[in-house]
């Protein structure tokens, strides 16, 4: 089975989806139907797809990449080997390689699943249904991003909270200084800075550093009064073994002993009831980390940015591969109005995906 790349990339970038994934999500279940190829959608709108013998006993490789975009939503062009438009690189470039490589792969000893998201750039419930559902049966996962066709075997985990410290409210002629919850925000502020420094060694030997930095306040209503509490926003980039809930007590411990006595300190991980990136690594000399490195011929290396990939490294290892980049020597890319990906890079990230993932299940 073939996929006319240019043509489903060019549908792809066509069709918006950074409010509503239901156009898109039809364009890649119509083109999987019109492969003669059954789909599934589950509860949270993932769409699935498998070749492969029920009964097969090689190994299981998933392919994940998502369909939603940000907003606002950048219409397709083309100019020869490049197309610009929103997700042409963030993910629908990945997307159209990983889905030529599915339909091209006949699996003759393992199992080969199609697992799509629509909802990564936002809540990422879908990746954590697929955790859930998904990864437990699962040998490998290859999950599309724009990596410059490099293999991307580590990427920093990411939550966002807020910090939020109560004092006492009234003139500002009147308030004590160590009740002034806008005087606190020193404190805190001192203490996110020296915070990794202070908690011993964090470094991850592929990751590096995590980072925690401020990066909103909110406090106040009028010039001449002191709020009665000031919150502060951050956002923390994590390695492993660090998750956002061992973080959040960590750092309310840390808050702890160095907010004033007369003031009082909270922390809250904004939509705790949704899942947050996990940080992971992935062993280089890992088969699938090789092999797919071996037919690239690209860098082995940390990915920039949050991925839905540390879902599933915990089940089975993962990497993440893709054509198009997320910054270039201009600025970023993807997310940015000068979105684009070449066409070319397309082609050869689903050639790269063919051979390797042939080779695994085959």
């Amino acid at each position: 089975m073939t996929l006319d790349i240019a043509q489903f990339h060019a549908d792809a970038v066509s069709t918006p989806s950074h409010e509503d994934v239901t156009e898109m999500r039809e364009l890649l279940v119509d083109t999987l139907e019109d492969a003669g190829l059954e789909s599934e959608v589950d509860d949270l709108g993932n769409v699935l797809a498998r070749r492969g013998a029920a009964d097969a006993t090689g190994p299981h490789i998933v392919l994940n990449t998502h369909i939603d975009t940000v907003a606002p939503h950048v219409p397709y062009e083309r100019e020869g080997d490049i197309v610009r438009g929103r997700g042409a690189c963030d993910a629908k470039g990945p997307l159209a390689a990983l889905l030529a490589a599915f339909l091209r792969i006949e699996p003759e000893a393992g199992t080969l699943t199609l697992a799509i998201t629509t909802d990564e750039e936002t809540l990422m419930t879908g990746a954590a249904e697929l955790e859930e559902t998904l990864a437990p049966a699962a040998d490998g996962f290859i999950v599309g991003e724009p990596t410059d066709l490099d293999v991307c075997i580590a990427a920093r985990g990411q939550c966002e909270g807020t910090i939020t410290i109560e004092g006492e409210s009234g003139h500002a002629a009147k308030v004590p200084a160590d009740r002034n919850a806008v005087f606190g925000l020193s404190s805190v502020l001192e203490a996110l800075r020296s915070y990794d420094e202070a908690a011993g060694p964090g470094a991850d030997d592929v990751l590096g550093e995590p980072k925690l930095t401020a990066t909103m306040l909110e406090g106040g209503d009028a010039p001449n009064r002191v709020p009665d509490a000031a919150t502060l926003t951050f956002d923390r980039r994590s390695v492993p073994p660090e998750t956002s809930e061992s973080f959040r007590v960590d750092l309310e411990d840390s808050l702890e002993e160095r907010v004033p006595d007369a003031l009082e300190v909270s922390i809250d991980l904004i939509r705790p009831d949704t899942p947050f990136p996990k940080a992971f690594v992935t062993d280089s000399d890992d088969p699938l980390v090789r092999t797919l490195a071996d037919e690239s011929g690209g860098e082995v290396r940390p990915f920039g940015a949050a991925t839905e990939a540390g879902f599933f490294a915990t089940h089975a290892p993962t990497v993440v591969f893709g054509p198009g980049v997320l910054s270039d020597a201009e600025g970023g890319v993807a997310h940015a109005e000068r979105e684009y990906v070449r066409l070319s890079d397309i082609e050869t990230a689903a050639n790269v995906l063919t051979d390797a993932i042939d080779e695994l299940v085959s």
